[in-house]
């Protein structure tokens, strides 16, 4: 790896000499080249191309196609099965280990959502909302994951809510969702927060579907 370290180092794209030029520059046999040629294409570092030739990969561009997959084979059910496992778990955690100005966020959140004029707005703030319950549990893992189940969720399951009006309705049974979610966790109460968290995803499940999947 070391010898092609300068054209992995050229960035996305790069295009890689010939594997007979490559052996010469080396002072390698094409076998030799071809190996190491496949080791690195095998760990991600390359993309062979039949009649185009060898490049340099996007570290990420594995990443984004699994997730972009992930966005086109997940049905709304899984999304909510997903969330359903591991939300209750972050606002659980989040009860432990979240900071007064987490807490404060959190509130000042709820509060906006409640003047938001499209659903597109919020949308938004309910994105940014169970994101910070989740960094507030305190494991980046979890988070990382969370953002994972999150883009599946805004891509598959938002569009099944019933968004008629032009925005939420001041009644809207999320707003007292969220409050009972955020009080929980300012109260340091686990069991509470993974019992508010599931409520609140079960009355999700039951707009979409008319019923809950257990």
């Amino acid at each position: 790896m070391e010898m092609l370290a300068r054209y992995l180092e050229a960035g996305p794209g790069t295009r890689l000499p010939p594997e007979r030029k490559l052996a010469d520059e080396f002072g390698l046999s094409r076998s030799e080249i071809r190996k190491l040629l496949a080791r690195l294409e095998n760990e991600g570092h390359l993309s062979r191309e039949v009649g185009r030739g060898t490049f340099v990969r996007s570290p990420n561009s594995e990443k984004s196609t699994n997730r972009e997959t992930l966005q086109t084979t997940t049905s709304p059910r899984e999304a909510m099965e997903a969330r359903l496992v591991i939300e209750p778990e972050l606002a659980s955690l989040a009860a432990i280990n979240a900071t007064r100005k987490q807490i404060e966020t959190l509130r000042a959140l709820s509060k906006q959502m409640r003047t938001s004029k499209t659903w597109t707005a919020y949308e938004q703030l309910d994105g940014r909302l169970h994101l910070l319950i989740a960094e507030a549990a305190g494991n980046k893992l979890l988070v990382a994951v969370h953002e994972i189940v999150d883009e599946v969720r805004r891509a598959v399951v938002w569009k099944w809510l019933d968004t008629r009006p032009v925005g939420p309705p001041s009644d809207y049974s999320s707003f007292a969702e969220h409050d009972a979610i955020i009080e929980a966790i300012e109260k340091r109460d686990r069991t509470g927060a993974a019992d508010a968290m599931t409520r609140h995803l079960r009355t999700t499940q039951m707009k979409i579907f008319g019923t809950q999947y257990r």
